[in-house]
């Protein structure tokens, strides 16, 4: 059975520069930034976990990285303005 995809949220807080844009970089590759720390994206749980130690085996003693994942009926109580809009559950055709 497949895993269900939700809205996983990453947050970090990295103090050394290098380090933070090695998070960032890696982060950008699967999801979208929302604000300067913060990335969203539509993923399963193992696919969120993958990226979370991908990511967290970049950073050092004092750095921090957050991962929340947002379920279709947490996601109907979300709301945001302004930034990137939250990711969408389905594909688009563009003609």
């Amino acid at each position: 059975m497949a895993e269900t995809e939700m809205v996983m949220v990453f947050c970090y807080d990295v103090a050394d520069a290098r380090r933070r844009r090695r998070a960032a970089a890696a982060l950008e590759e699967r999801a979208v930034r929302v604000q300067e720390s913060v990335f969203e994206a539509r993923m399963t749980t193992t696919a969120a976990q993958r990226l979370f130690d991908r990511v967290s085996a970049k950073l050092e003693a004092g750095d921090s990285l957050r991962l929340y994942a947002v379920s279709a009926a947490g996601l109907r109580h979300c709301r945001a303005s302004g930034g990137a809009p939250l990711p969408e559950d389905h594909d688009f055709w563009l003609f």
